[in-house]
């Protein structure tokens, strides 16, 4: 990870040049370029460059100046004092200011996936003066300082949303906003141009003069994209990794992992307990037993991650609980469960046989459940793999719940509470609701640790809530945490300044230069 973060800390030391175009290659197409609404990564990646947000963080999740200049919290953690940035305009020449501010703040509580539980607690946004924004909470939330970039939580312009759908106002598909970039043509199918802001509050950004999002659905197009240099720029490992080792030997590329500490994903097998099969702990433990995740996280990913036993990823070292399952590789132990279960084998030496769903973003769900039919095989569970577009995946699993379990992937985000709890919490069990409690988990004391941590003030008080929560999941395994993904940047070597946030490509990229 050094020597992939090394070209960073070089290109830092260059002086950075004007003009140019930068293309950047993403993976799918967003629904919107606006994330007010969704969470998709398509979305988090276009919006930041035009809706700003009040705060920035460094690799560590330290906040900086964004919209808001300066901030404070009070001792009691319910009241958030923004002082915002002056002489601000919006892309259409009206002034931005703390009616803004609040009116984003109540929106996001209402319409953002995320949001109605990050700005859960907020009873008001008090405007006192044009350049004052104070959020006052009903109760705590330690997490809320951390939660403010761009993508997460876009401040939009109130003249342009008041009165209106927010979801579908035409805002979502010609973006104006406060940034570096004037929105110039979303192309259906193919692409969205930005350009250069010449009346950006700070003037001597952006650099470059124009950002061209393509979208290229197919890892091998992507892939000769960088190859043959008519691609600038991608994130989140945007080839197939099987090809890795082959650009890697490339002198034009250069490969990163900065950027990438706001939001750490964790790969795992979530059960549906309202199934036949999964309701019984014993199979759910079974199951436990035959997975070596050492194995599964070399043959699937190529090595790129770190083995997980907890929901919580390791890359949140405030909160991650490395104890081991309690589970270890056993297959012996897994066969003695199943038997105990009343699954034996039958004549043909299967106990039962089972549709395995995986998520359909990015390219390692198929091959992580082959991996898993060919492990389940040998204790006579028989796995059939069904495979689904994205919006077929989400209704399967959160709408029609006609599933048994599936290969899937959750945000931890910066906080546990915005990412970890969601899943876990059985108040958020809503069918129709994405990446909301799909295994339909439902224990008293999970929710209670999980509402503890959310308002506790004392950093050493919440960690244990944390802590505890990871042992019952553990215990009980509603799903089987896998591995944290170690994603990388891919970019042309003429490419500068391009993760400079924890949020990486994801945030503005107002600082991005170009080598002629």
């Amino acid at each position: 990870m050094l020597a992939l973060s090394g070209g960073s800390a070089l290109a830092q030391t260059a002086t950075p040049k004007k003009g140019g175009t930068l293309t950047f290659l993403q993976t799918s197409e967003p629904n919107t370029l606006v994330s007010l609404t969704t969470t998709a990564t398509s979305a988090l990646t276009n919006s930041a460059k035009v809706t700003e947000g009040l705060l920035e963080y460094d690799f560590d999740i330290k906040p900086r100046p964004a919209l808001a200049t300066e901030w404070s919290i009070s001792p009691d953690g319910k009241t958030y004092t923004f002082k915002l940035r002056p002489n601000v305009k919006f892309h259409d020449g009206k002034p931005f200011t703390s009616a803004d501010v609040a009116y984003s703040i109540q929106l996001l509580k209402t319409v953002h996936p995320r949001g109605r539980n990050t700005f859960a607690n907020v009873t008001e946004v008090q405007t006192p003066d044009p350049l004052t924004a104070v959020i006052v909470l009903s109760k705590p939330a330690p997490y809320l300082i951390k939660a403010l970039t761009a993508a997460e939580s876009p401040i939009v312009p109130k003249h342009l949303y008041e009165g209106t759908d927010p979801v579908t106002n035409k805002n979502g598909n010609a973006p104006i906003g406060t940034g570096p970039y004037l929105f110039k043509e979303w192309v259906r199918g193919s692409h969205v141009i930005y350009e250069r802001n010449p009346n950006y509050w700070n003037a001597d950004l952006p650099r470059i003069d124009r950002m061209v999002c393509k979208f290229v659905t197919d890892p091998g197009a992507r892939s000769i994209a960088f190859e043959n240099g008519s691609g600038d720029i991608g994130y989140r490992t945007p080839v197939a990794l099987a090809d890795l080792d082959r650009l890697k030997k490339l002198p034009n590329l250069v490969f990163e992992t900065d950027g990438t500490s706001y939001s750490y994903n964790v790969q795992l097998l979530q059960f549906n307990l309202d199934s036949q099969y999964f309701k019984d702990i014993k199979v759910r433990q079974a199951i436990a037993h035959c997975i070596d995740r050492a194995a599964l996280l070399k043959v699937v990913a190529y090595g790129y991650g770190v083995v997980s036993y907890s929901p919580i990823a390791p890359g949140l070292k405030e909160f991650h609980d490395p104890t081991p399952s309690p589970y270890a590789y056993d297959l012996k132990k897994a066969e003695q469960l199943l038997d105990e279960a009343g699954f034996k084998r039958g004549p043909d030496k299967i106990r039962f046989k089972v549709p395995m769903d995986f998520n359909p973003v990015g390219d390692d769900g198929r091959r992580t459940c082959e991996f898993l039919r060919a492990v389940l095989s040998r204790v006579g569970i028989a796995v059939e793999i069904r495979a689904a577009d994205l919006p077929t995946f989400a209704k399967r699993i959160y709408t029609d719940r006609d599933f048994d379990f599936t290969y899937n992937g959750h945000s931890n985000l910066f906080d546990p509470t915005v990412g970890v709890q969601r899943i876990y919490w059985s108040k958020n069990f809503k069918k129709g609701v994405p990446f909301s409690n799909g295994s339909h988990y439902d224990n008293p004391n999970v929710d209670a640790l999980l509402e503890g941590a959310a308002v506790e003030n004392d950093p050493v008080k919440r960690k244990a809530m944390f802590v505890e929560f990871q042992k019952i999941i553990a215990e009980e395994v509603p799903d089987i945490s896998l591995f944290q993904p170690l994603y990388l940047t891919i970019k042309n070597k003429r490419v500068h300044d391009d993760s400079i946030t924890a949020d990486g490509v994801e945030a503005n990229m107002a600082q991005v230069w170009l080598d002629a």
